[in-house]
């Protein structure tokens, strides 16, 4: 830009080009031709610096375009305890592959089948309830990362709890979270409250089938939401597509759940979550 200026202050201030304004006296330019040339050249001129200043503005317009573009970031939050009850609006995102067996801020290995989440400030180990405010939808999930960092979302969920919810379709859903507790074990996988008794102290499914074709595991997935069951298809290490019902917090609710199902799904069994 400092180069345009400078140009431009040179061209109003010089006279005529070097080598043209003093002609020899034999064989001198007629005047008429001498003042085109000039006229010419300075014209060139005039040209030359135009096309420089609109070079340097579009560039310099693209970088300010390409620095403001993409998603405001936020800060990271200190930690900070809810009551029970506590609640929050905003909206959520889910993560998955990328980051599947990697550790989380929370030390755990990141299991993107389980029930977990990321937010930014709730206490690690606190179990929450996210309802999404378009569908109804509502899944449970236990905070064990931080996150997410870009401004407006309040929750990133894991693949396995953003599919409860369909959010593993839409990728951004506006949600309100609802805290329930403290899990009593952080480490182990679960989700009980102080409430529960041990026999709660259990993540299990029931899978009903795995499927090689991604459509066959949708069909089922939608029978099973037809006769009022919580299903959902997870793609297994060797691209098969298990297709579970759950989470279930005891042996107990799991039993009950296969009594249901093993006499449609012949293959129907309680597997642990993971």
């Amino acid at each position: 830009m400092r180069l345009c200026v400078s140009a431009s202050l040179r061209l109003f201030s010089s006279g005529s080009p070097a080598g043209v304004d003093s002609v020899g006296a034999a064989g001198e330019t007629p005047a008429a031709t001498m003042r085109f040339s000039l006229s010419f050249l300075r014209t060139l001129r005039v040209f030359a610096v135009y096309f420089c200043c609109v070079g340097a503005l579009a560039s310099q317009g693209l970088m300010i375009g390409c620095a403001s573009s993409g998603p405001k970031t936020v800060p990271t939050e200190s930690t900070k305890p809810r009551s029970e009850g506590w609640t929050e609006k905003g909206d959520a995102s889910w993560y998955g592959k990328p980051y599947h067996g990697r550790r989380t801020a929370s030390g755990e290995i990141y299991d993107m089948h389980q029930m977990t989440a990321a937010h930014r400030s709730l206490p690690f180990g606190t179990e929450v309830r996210v309802q999404r405010r378009d569908t109804g939808a509502e899944v449970e999930v236990r905070i064990t990362d931080r996150g997410p960092f870009i401004k407006g979302r309040i929750i990133d969920l894991s693949f396995a709890a953003a599919k409860v919810i369909g959010l593993d379709i839409d990728g951004v859903a506006p949600v309100k979270i609802k805290v329930l507790g403290q899990s009593q074990n952080l480490r182990s996988g679960t989700t009980i409250r102080p409430s529960q008794s041990s026999d709660g102290d259990q993540c299990l499914w029931v899978q009903v089938g795995a499927f090689s074709s991604s459509s066959n595991a949708a069909r089922a997935v939608e029978r099973l939401k037809d006769s009022g069951e919580k299903a959902l298809a997870m793609e297994g290490p060797d691209g098969l597509e298990r297709v579970r019902v759950g989470p279930f917090q005891s042996g107990k609710e799991a039993a009950e759940a296969l009594r249901r199902l093993v006499d449609e799904w012949a293959s129907a069994r309680i597997v642990e979550c993971g």
